[in-house]
């Protein structure tokens, strides 16, 4: 049987503060924060979007244990590692790990690591010319 899934549309994150956790991605990585009619909170990127929830206070229906910090996710940037390496030294990123070359769903990449506010671990790569 051939997979069925065409794209990965949305996923939910959840987080001490939202506030917190908005400005890191906007400010990073150039997000979109959008809040909904319901005062629902999420992160919009070129092909999807993360979702925040309050770990404290979750919508139904949710995860089994949803607790901040436990994801760990790759997002593949738009401009070189250096450039990002520099962006996250300008606004105080940690890098927690890399460059280093590693494997992604469509071939070789390179990455570099950090945590969001929260503790989840980003992984941001670009794909390496084969």
């Amino acid at each position: 049987m051939s997979c069925l899934v065409g794209a990965v549309d949305h996923f939910v994150l959840y987080v001490e503060s939202i506030e917190t956790a908005s400005e890191f991605y906007r400010s990073l990585l150039g997000f979109t924060v959008v809040i909904s009619d319901e005062n629902r909170v999420s992160l919009h990127h070129t092909n999807g979007k993360i979702n925040l929830h309050k770990a404290e206070k979750p919508f139904s229906p949710c995860a089994r244990n949803p607790i901040s910090g436990s994801a760990d996710f790759c997002f593949i940037v738009t401009i070189p590692l250096e450039k990002l390496i520099e962006r996250c030294h300008e606004i105080e990123v940690e890098i927690i790990e890399g460059p280093v070359a590693r494997t992604g769903s469509s071939g070789p990449i390179e990455s570099i690591y950090v945590r969001d506010p929260d503790g989840n671990l980003v992984e941001l790569s670009r794909a390496m010319k084969r």
